[in-house]
Formats: C-alpha cells, sequence, structure tokens
C-alpha cells in the first residue's frame, strides 16, 4: 500500500532561505528515502521566501539520477511554490533530465562551450 507523506522544506532548511546546495540536500535525502519507499510525496514550500537553482539541482535535480521521470512525475507533486520558483523548478528539472540521459556528452558540450566563449573573449 502507498502511503502519502508531506515533507516541509521550510522545516527542513530551518529557514525562509534556500539558497545552498547543502541544504537541498537535506531535502534530497528525505526525497529519496520516501521514493525508494514508494511514497507519494507532497513537497510544501510554504514559507518559503527564497529559492535559487543550486538549492533545487540539489533537491530535486538529482533524483532524476536516481530515479526515472515517471517515478518522480507520479510520486512527487509540490505546493506552495511562487510562480517564479515554480519556472526555475522546471528548468532545472529539464536540465537534470538532459544531464542524467547522458552525463558524459553533457558534460562535453558545457566543455565545449566555456572553450568557446574564452576564445571570443
Amino acid at each position: 500500500m502507498q502511503r502519502d507523506m508531506r515533507i516541509s522544506v521550510y522545516e527542513v532548511v530551518g529557514s525562509p532561505l534556500c539558497v545552498a546546495s547543502n541544504d537541498g540536500q537535506k531535502v534530497y535525502d528525505r526525497l529519496a528515502d520516501a521514493l525508494k519507499a514508494e511514497c507519494r510525496v507532497m513537497l510544501s514550500f510554504h514559507n518559503v521566501t527564497t529559492v535559487t537553482s543550486a538549492f533545487l539541482n540539489a533537491a530535486i535535480g538529482q533524483l532524476y539520477g536516481l530515479f526515472d521521470e515517471e517515478q518522480v512525475r507520479s510520486l512527487l507533486k509540490v505546493e506552495a511554490m511562487e510562480v517564479e520558483d515554480a519556472e526555475l523548478l522546471k528548468r532545472v528539472i529539464e536540465t537534470a533530465k538532459l544531464y542524467f540521459k547522458d552525463p558524459q556528452r553533457f558534460d562535453q558540450v558545457v566543455r565545449n562551450t566555456m572553450e568557446d566563449e574564452d576564445d571570443g573573449a
């Protein structure tokens, strides 16, 4: 039987500021444990005022390296997230899916892009 659980980002981080990747890692650890147990999770951003991509990459993006997209989509829901933060989360998820599909190729593309930028400077 699937269980439902709620994780408060504010309570896990202990602050309305969700900016550091190590705080995101704390959220990820809880999410990963819940998803491994096939729990449906409501991730609440209630009382959170600031979210960065570094935090979201650590908290949610790296889930796509451990679970397939369908698992994450069916088991994880987000609530009380500001519209701008939800847009950022969508970008983080799309990037994570691309990365975990082929990490070596993704890293090579990033390296090539950085080299091209260096050459043009």
